[in-house]
């Protein structure tokens, strides 16, 4: 039987654990043009993160607007809703919503150091609650 050797530190752990070896580029989709339903904005979600998967995607950003209402709209809350029960479920693997895509936020931070190349990204740190990340 083999031993590691003691210069050998284990694998972090978590959802984000590891480092990316090549860039990454994290897919954008807007769901808000067009003004859909809450209901087909769902339908196009789903599909949209299948076929990010198919294509080899680490990471969607979601746009889904912030709503008119000023209080955040109804796409803006079903669509949290939906991505918070994928997350659950296991069918995602981290939703980080705009407001908390920021580096001081523990999930965010801890996906950057991962993907170092996102913390390009024009939203990060702007409190953007029309956004979410989800991490596929």
């Amino acid at each position: 039987m083999s031993c590691l050797p003691s210069a050998i530190s284990p694998q972090p752990s978590g959802i984000f654990a590891g480092v990316s070896r090549k860039p990454s580029v994290m897919k954008i989709v807007n769901l808000e043009g067009g003004m859909p339903t809450v209901e087909q904005a769902r339908l196009l979600l789903e599909h949209e993160l299948q076929k990010a998967r198919d294509q080899g995607y680490k990471a969607v950003k979601i746009i889904h607007g912030y709503g008119s209402s000023g209080v955040g709209g109804a796409l803006r809350t079903g669509l949290q809703a939906t991505l918070r029960s994928a997350e659950q479920s296991g069918d995602i693997k981290a939703v980080i919503y705009g407001e908390n895509w920021r580096v001081s936020d523990e999930r965010a931070w801890e996906l950057l150091k991962r993907y170092p190349e996102w913390k390009a990204d024009s939203d990060l740190g702007r409190g953007n609650q029309g956004i979410s990340i989800v991490v596929l």
